[in-house]
């Protein structure tokens, strides 16, 4: 069975390893260094599978932002980068969980900077949608928001995405308009 503890580092170790000319070095270390080296081991290979695990869910289509672990774990199980990650399946859905949520919160960002890139979002457009051309208005909005990547990922989520854009809307009528060109200050005289 792999060593997984410092403690697990016994003599038996050295009938294992004592050929190998990297165990002789090790004789020039303490415990102490011996413990923290072997826990930075362990930390880099945990490390490894988990990027292992996260490029498994990125390459799995079945994986969207509403998925969960029950789903995907079917999909997925037969994978070796599956079984490697863990052997413990509370484990594999913790890392999957915090996977989910990091897509989420990513998705999230992405498409709070997507309004404001578009000229059809101003800060009339509160007012607009709450009069009679506001159905029209929307629809330009959402034509927008379907053009780019970052305004379908969140199309699982509908609730989110028209909460995001609302507080959009709210913030550019609370500011009003932009100031025109000429009303910046002028260069300092040097």
């Amino acid at each position: 069975s792999p060593t997984r503890r410092p403690s697990d580092l016994s003599s038996g170790i050295n009938a294992e390893y004592g050929d190998d000319t990297r165990w002789e070095m090790t004789s020039l270390l303490d415990v102490e260094q011996k413990e923290k080296l072997f826990t930075q081991h362990i930390e880099s290979l945990s490390s490894k599978r988990k990027r292992a695990f996260v490029r498994m869910l990125d390459e799995c289509e079945h994986v969207t932002l509403t998925s969960t672990w029950k789903e995907v774990r079917r999909k997925i199980k037969h994978d070796s980068r599956f079984s490697k990650l863990s052997d413990d399946d509370k484990e594999r859905e913790a890392e999957f969980d915090r996977y989910v949520t990091d897509k989420l919160a990513q998705a999230k960002a992405d498409f709070r900077t997507l309004p404001k890139e578009t000229k059809c979002i101003t800060y009339r457009s509160k007012e607009t949608l709450r009069g009679a051309n506001g159905d029209a208005h929307m629809r330009e909005i959402k034509q927008f928001l379907k053009n780019d990547k970052r305004g379908l990922v969140l199309d699982d989520l509908p609730e989110d995405r028209d909460r995001i854009l609302d507080e959009h809307l709210t913030e550019l009528e609370k500011v009003g308009p932009p100031p025109p060109p000429t009303a910046t200050k002028p260069l300092a005289k040097r």
